[in-house]
């Protein structure tokens, strides 16, 4: 088999740890035992409602960024991220994207993008029991949401790269604990984990990207990432026969 360099860059989304939601009055409580207490006509959007910024979790970004020797803005602005689904009532997300709170820093071996705010979505609860539908619980509709983006950083192997992206996830939950801004509990969602996959026969030119989501935990950081890279590897080997497409495709833990 032919030489080949992975490429990987994370995104990671973590919920604050606050009071309240990230526009609202809400207790912020994502995992509360009964669906549809923590919700208001703001964080269910309704005609009028206008968000007030939780200054919590403005804070608890600032300290992220701080311990990672990132830049903090002078200025910062919220976008609207289009986009029409169940679990957004808006049908978009206030995020950033041109203004974030932080710029650059690194962490174990990565380069940092950007650290920015916005509000997580609904809960969806896919029953299938042959008839087939679906229960939204908006308890988590806008909760407070740091997402980290790294840089894509590329690696000799593929066993490197998939254990030092594992490792950079470990080492962010160790600093979002230890700064008491997040649980980051990924069994419960409060931390999760999407990672950009490439691979080339050219360390110097990226190769085409596939996002893999629906990461939970470590071990799945690891899983996926190598499976992901050999099926690219299997595909680059065919030469003609074989093409990479840009997508985005998900993990099940279970099946690997």
């Amino acid at each position: 088999m032919a030489k080949y360099y992975p490429t990987v860059g994370l995104e990671i989304h973590a919920e604050l740890s606050t009071r309240t939601k990230m526009f609202c009055a809400c207790r912020n409580d994502s995992n509360a035992e009964q669906p549809n207490v923590n919700i208001c006509p703001v964080c269910m959007a309704h005609p009028g409602a206008l968000p007030v910024i939780n200054k919590k979790a403005v804070e608890n970004v600032i300290k992220v960024g701080l311990a990672l020797g990132g830049q903090i803005a002078d200025f910062s602005e919220f976008d609207r991220k289009n986009y029409f689904y169940p679990d957004i009532p808006k049908g978009y997300q206030i995020s950033q994207y041109k203004y974030p709170i932080v710029a650059g820093g690194r962490l174990a071996g990565f380069d940092i993008t950007r650290v920015h705010l916005e509000e997580d979505t609904a809960n969806n609860k896919h029953i299938e029991n042959g008839e087939g539908y679906s229960l939204i619980d908006f308890n988590r509709a806008g909760v407070p949401l740091m997402e980290l983006v790294t840089e894509p950083r590329t690696f000799n192997d593929t066993e490197q790269a998939a254990k030092e992206s594992s490792n950079f996830a470990k080492e962010l939950q160790l600093i979002l604990c230890h700064l008491g801004v997040s649980e980051a509990n990924m069994e419960l969602g409060e931390m999760r984990v999407e990672a950009n996959i490439s691979l080339s026969p050219n360390a110097k030119k990226l190769g085409v990207k596939v996002e893999v989501k629906n990461l939970n935990s470590f071990k799945s950081v690891e899983r996926a990432i190598l499976y992901e890279l050999r099926r690219m590897a299997e595909l680059l080997e065919k030469g003609k026969g074989g093409e990479i497409v840009q997508e985005t495709r998900c993990w099940d833990e279970v099946k690997g």
